[in-house]
């Protein structure tokens, strides 16, 4: 998780600004960080976040666990060392993409408060939401399609977040969403409007409209 340390590499400046990006796009780059257990509902509510501000008109990219590890973390397994590569990887794609001016939703697990301190670090704090989607083990399970957790109760998987591996609950999330009480569009309300309280797009978009 440390800058490469190796003398030959040096970082090469282009003509174009992190602020250049943003006007260019009129928005800010900024990272929206899902975490939490399997089947709380993290990606559920980034693809309705996602489509959402499409219809706003934002540049935003949704970065999904499963879809990562397809490809650019195919090699990774799920030990404890793995899933910190995992997420440092994709901290360091997600901030390369809000350096581009994008919104970016990022939906991991990403079960360790060091490793999610990271991503919050790799973005900046000021371009950087932390989403914690809480629901209890018990109410995942029943949500669970591919019957995950039934295989780690009885072994078949090993190092299951909840059951044989523990989740690190967020010390200071920006925003708490607790998927037993909340619906899909509820929860995806009040991710928009923390999204709005740091840039004012929904008040922008309103505000063009009229």
């Amino acid at each position: 998780m440390e800058e490469s340390t190796n003398k030959n590499i040096v970082w090469h400046e282009g003509k174009v600004s992190y602020q250049d990006r943003c006007e260019n796009l009129d928005q800010e780059g900024l990272v929206i960080w899902f975490t939490g257990l399997s089947g709380a509902g993290k990606s559920t509510i980034a693809v309705e976040v996602e489509k959402e501000l499409i219809k706003l008109g934002k540049a935003v990219y949704r970065l999904d666990g499963d879809n990562v590890r397809h490809g650019l973390n195919s090699d990774l397994g799920f030990t404890a060392e793995d899933r910190n590569e995992n997420i440092r990887r994709i901290a360091e794609v997600a901030a390369l993409f809000k350096d581009a001016g994008l919104i970016t939703l990022a939906s991991f697990i990403s079960p360790y408060q060091k490793i999610r301190d990271f991503a919050r670090q790799r973005a900046g704090k000021d371009n950087f939401i932390e989403v914690y989607v809480k629901a209890d083990v018990e109410t995942c399970a029943e949500r669970d399609p591919k019957g995950l957790y039934e295989k780690a109760k009885s072994g078949e998987i090993k190092n299951f977040t909840g059951i044989s591996a523990p989740y690190e609950v967020p010390e200071d999330a920006d925003l708490v969403l607790d998927t037993v009480e909340l619906s899909v569009e509820e929860a995806v309300a009040k991710v928009l409007e923390s999204i709005d309280k740091r840039q004012g797009i929904i008040k922008k978009k309103l505000q063009a409209i009229g």
